[in-house]
């Protein structure tokens, strides 16, 4: 499989696959396909993983698209303006925000996973319920506005607003801290959390949170 980032604004990856390679997405996510490829929609792993995979955000079914001839293209689309971002996926894997998973090869697997304090699920932002990629191959994520990535070193501790992180390594621990002071609290305009992401491993970032940015457009329409 061989892959190009169209666009800037809402981007796009499309992928050139080999005859009898296969790629999956959550339903939708496809937007152009040429000749050649064939389509199967399933509920990839089974009930149990179709119902985890609701909850994250994801639809039930997964669309499956194979190449019948060698050289077949097919393109899918992010939702909303930012980035489209490939990750090699490989060993232990990353977790991901719910919604951020675009496509992926078959030789990759997706299962939801619980954040492991509830304080984490309840105020992170990202909710109770993580998305595990997982296996060997090509992923691609979603990623409102612009990508950041950092690797983080061995208890190197990084606090991040709530919404703006996509995914990290296993190796990272994930949790909540309450932002200290009621005047940062109450005046300071970045609400009561933070989530605190301590290394070692790679994290990825986001600059924008749709999810604010949509609930400031709809603030404006009902002071309108």
């Amino acid at each position: 499989m061989r892959y190009t980032i169209i666009g800037h604004l809402v981007p796009a990856v499309e992928c050139e696959l080999n005859q009898g390679e296969s790629m999956y997405t959550q339903s939708g996510g496809m937007i152009w396909q040429s000749q050649g490829i064939k389509m199967n929609t399933n509920a990839r792993g089974g009930l149990g993983r179709s119902l985890g995979r609701m909850f994250t955000g994801e639809s039930i079914f997964m669309a499956n698209y194979t190449a019948e001839v060698q050289g077949a293209k097919i393109a899918f689309g992010s939702t909303v303006p930012g980035s489209v971002v490939p990750v090699n996926i490989s060993q232990n894997g990353l977790i991901c925000q719910k919604g951020a998973f675009l496509c992926a090869e078959q030789s990759v697997d997706l299962k939801a996973i619980f954040t492991k304090r509830f304080a984490s699920g309840l105020f992170g932002g990202e909710g109770f319920i993580l998305q595990h990629l997982f296996g060997n191959g090509m992923a691609f994520l979603e990623v409102d506005g612009d990508m950041v990535e950092r690797n983080l070193a061995a208890g190197e501790v990084l606090k991040v607003d709530t919404g703006n992180v996509v995914a990290f390594e296993p190796t990272v621990k994930y949790e909540v801290e309450t932002v200290k002071g009621l005047g940062n609290i109450f005046l300071g305009g970045e609400g009561l959390f933070l989530t605190k992401l301590v290394g070692p491993g790679k994290v990825i970032l986001q600059t924008q949170n749709f999810n604010d940015f949509a609930g400031k457009i709809l603030a404006m329409g009902v002071k309108r």
